[in-house]
């Protein structure tokens, strides 16, 4: 960067003397150039080396505020407990614990966080998907079966994975893990934003207040008691 401003103002000059030796007006490529000069100074005075989040101020689009430099320690950097599982999810017998922005401000504006995720043998992470960030998980212990749907073919691509395998779920996909095996799993997750968001596709049916019959319509007829059944399950209304 700091080489471009260089070039640049090596080139600016240089056209300044010609126009003053021949008295010519400024060019639309003098123009142009100076706009270039401006734009690639303000994004040189803009880099900085990070920006903590700034949690007692909302979250926008673009991320958190930065907390001032002055209150920034090194805490701010750290997240413990990922020796340890999170606290279990209801009937899914699955795990997490997470290191979101919220509660790892460090990561504000760096595009990454992470998660370990448990799941007992049985246990599954329902369909879901991630509407700001790519996944990417890495089995630590036992074996699950894992998958994601592309949305352009409605393709399913499944693998089981065991202890050292990773694997990608592109971004908006939805996708779910589940352990077939006797012994539990131990996943490490992260993803490429601080922030990936999450919508649990059952959870978007079924715990809501949508009515039921609404409900049965737009998934095909499905049976009134079996929607009210899952209704009472996830906390839904109606």
């Amino acid at each position: 960067m700091i080489a471009y401003l260089y070039i640049l103002t090596t080139i600016l000059r240089k056209q300044n003397l010609k126009r003053k030796k021949t008295n010519k007006k400024t060019s639309p490529m003098d123009s142009f150039l100076l706009l270039c000069f401006f734009v690639l100074s303000s994004i040189t005075s803009a880099i900085q080396d990070f920006c903590v989040a700034d949690l007692s101020k909302p979250d926008t689009p673009s991320g958190y505020p930065c907390k001032s430099v002055t209150n920034v320690t090194v805490d701010d950097f750290i997240f413990s407990g990922l020796d340890t599982p999170g606290a279990p999810l209801n009937f899914t017998k699955a795990s997490v614990k997470a290191g979101f922005v919220n509660q790892f401000p460090g990561l504000n504006g760096l595009g990454i966080s992470l998660v370990r995720a448990d799941i007992e043998p049985g246990g599954f992470v329902p369909i879901h998907t991630h509407p700001d960030g790519t996944e990417l998980i890495v089995v630590m212990e036992g074996t699950i079966k894992a998958g994601f749907i592309s949305s352009n073919a409605n393709m399913a691509y499944v693998k089981t994975l065991k202890k050292g395998d990773a694997m990608v779920f592109p971004q908006g996909l939805l996708h779910f893990q589940v352990n077939f095996g006797k012994t539990n799993a131990t996943l490490i997750v992260s993803f490429s934003s601080p922030s990936p968001g999450v919508q649990n596709i059952p959870l978007a049916f079924f715990g809501n207040n949508l009515p039921s019959d609404i409900v049965e319509k737009i998934n095909y007829g499905l049976d009134d008691a079996e929607v009210k059944k899952f209704k009472a399950l996830l906390g839904g209304t109606n």
